[in-house]
């Protein structure tokens, strides 16, 4: 079994040269490549100079997180792709774990390190965690990160653990099963297409994995810091997830919920002054009654009763029960 180490890379010279030593000390089972999304900041001739042991696959523009892999990953065939972003730092045997729980499980399609902060190794990161979750309405979670809550990793987590969906940050997938399924939607451009992915994957009967004895640490605020754009990537895409993957029958129910939820955040923007990020939540709506059919034609055939979800309501529970941990939670009986 063989493994490419994949990063995305779009005017991310300064994260390359803070990021790669590691990169390359710590992966020797696998061959690494860089995708260039049309970088004008140096950094191809950078790495072609610097760490020529790299192949480069070379995008003309910036197409985003979603097609910039579509697109690069035509020309890698080793067996499991790890999508990894530039402001990543692995660890010593961050790789062995993982392909050693592929090996053992012909199942499993899709797993994830645990990540951690770059800037506080102690507690998890933002971007995924321990491995994600969703709750009905299709808010994300993990453990180890509710909201903006972060725990420290006191290994409370590190038994491997099947999940819902695994972080774009550092992200590992059998090849035949990311072409098999169309690759990322490129619609997304960037956020939650890894969500959108692993549904798809789910959908299918496959398993995705958290391992804990890979860890890699994120800085985070790489690709797109804070931002009124990010806000709108984060409403709109979660809004175009869950039109494109909810079974038929509650999907009415939820996106009407999901209306008033969403107003609700553009309220509290609205009286924190945050008038821009009100905007972006406005603008993301816009967006997607504009595009309401093209997004409900790619509802796939593979929907299933499958349940997509553990909790009924992430908010809820955080906001009302105050419960901030994964492992304070109270799931529904199964």
């Amino acid at each position: 079994m063989n493994i490419a180490v994949v990063i995305l890379n779009w005017n991310g010279k300064n994260l390359l040269q803070q990021f790669i030593p590691d990169l390359i000390r710590y992966s020797k089972e696998a061959r690494i490549y860089l995708i260039d999304n049309g970088s004008d900041d140096d950094s191809v001739p950078f790495i072609k100079k610097k760490f020529s042991e790299i192949n480069v696959i070379l995008n003309q523009n910036n197409l985003g997180y979603a097609e910039g892999y579509n697109i690069g990953l035509q020309e890698i065939n080793e067996d499991i792709l790890c999508l990894i972003n530039n402001d990543i730092r692995v660890s010593k045997n961050w790789l062995l774990p993982i392909i050693d729980f592929f090996k053992q499980n012909p199942n499993t399609v899709i797993t994830q390190p645990h990540i951690l902060d770059e800037k506080d190794p102690q507690k998890f990161e933002y971007a995924g965690a321990a491995g994600g979750y969703i709750d009905r309405l299709g808010y994300p979670f993990c453990r180890g990160r509710i909201f903006n809550h972060l725990e420290k990793d006191n290994g409370q987590y590190d038994k491997n653990k099947s999940i819902f969906w695994a972080s774009g940050a550092c992200f590992f997938i059998r090849n035949e099963a990311f072409k098999s399924v169309g690759g990322f939607d490129k619609d997304f451009f960037m956020h939650q297409e890894e969500i959108d992915l692993c549904w798809r994957i789910y959908n299918q009967g496959k398993e995705i994995y958290s391992i804990g004895e890979s860890k890699v640490y994120h800085l985070g605020g790489g690709s797109l810091p804070d931002s009124p754009k990010k806000v709108f990537y984060n409403f709109r895409n979660s809004m175009y997830m869950i039109l494109k993957n909810v079974p038929l029958f509650p999907l009415l129910f939820i996106f009407i919920a999901r209306l008033i939820l969403d107003g609700i955040a553009g309220i509290r923007f609205l009286l924190k002054g945050e008038m821009k990020n009100c905007l972006s939540i406005i603008k993301a709506h816009f967006f997607v009654y504009f595009n309401l059919i093209k997004i409900l034609q790619k509802r796939s055939e593979l929907i299933v009763n499958r349940p997509y979800f553990s909790l009924n309501s992430i908010l809820f529970q955080f906001f009302i029960l105050k419960k901030c941990k994964y492992s304070e939670l109270k799931f529904p009986k199964s």
